[in-house]
């Protein structure tokens, strides 16, 4: 089936935070930009999407926000490692080992197996393998005016508009790149998490960009 779309869906850990959703197309336009709150509006939208057999679709995993204490908040950040080695030298006070929410789980794995072509994405990876991160304090306006400009000029997302467009929907977005460089095969899975493939750019220097404008 020839896919049409690329669709990425910037999950939030909770309903008090906007979901933000990203739609292109095969000529890199993009053709919707909205945000959620609740899992269904999430489900909605999905349920009623009449192209989810002809869309690649990347959703991004949340943080898990249900950390009780300061401590293990601070331990349970990307650069603290666990693997099979050393795991058991963590306890797993609080379940504070559980890095990602479990939200809508159960319902991308119904779509998957209602023939849908979804892969997670690590938020947090993506950023650092396209170079998407600044220097600001993160969902800052100074960090999504960042990352809007560096998607407008660098990325093809000609048509964002000028005024400040949701930290979800810029997140969002990095889905949709994701999704569509996964056509093109330029995408590695990292592991599995609840069944469905968390994948990453491969190489992000055959990622599409912008053609840079002519110098005045």
């Amino acid at each position: 089936m020839m896919i049409e779309y690329y669709v990425g869906l910037s999950l939030s850990p909770a309903a008090t935070i906007e979901t933000g959703i990203a739609v292109l197309d095969q000529n890199n336009t993009l053709i919707l930009v909205d945000k959620f709150f609740t899992m269904k509006d999430v489900q909605h939208f999905f349920d009623n999407y009449s192209s989810l057999k002809n869309s690649v679709i990347c959703i991004s995993l949340p943080w898990d926000n249900t950390l009780m204490t300061g401590k293990w908040r601070i331990l349970s950040k990307p650069y603290q490692l666990i693997n099979t080695t050393n795991k058991y030298d963590f306890i797993n006070v609080d379940n504070w080992t559980q890095r990602f929410s479990t939200r809508g789980c159960d319902y991308f794995t119904h779509l998957v197996e209602e023939g849908a072509d979804i892969s997670r994405y690590d938020l947090y990876l993506s950023k650092l393998k396209l170079n998407l991160y600044s220097n600001y304090k993160q969902r800052s306006p100074a960090d999504c005016k960042f990352l809007q400009n560096i998607l407008k000029t660098e990325f093809g997302f000609s048509d964002i508009p000028n005024n400040m467009i949701p930290a979800g929907a810029l997140e969002a977005m990095i889905g949709a790149i994701l999704a569509r460089e996964k056509s093109k095969n330029n995408i590695e899975t990292l592991y599995q998490f609840k069944g469905i493939d968390v994948v990453n750019v491969l190489d992000s220097d055959s990622v599409y960009k912008a053609p840079l404008a002519p110098l005045e």
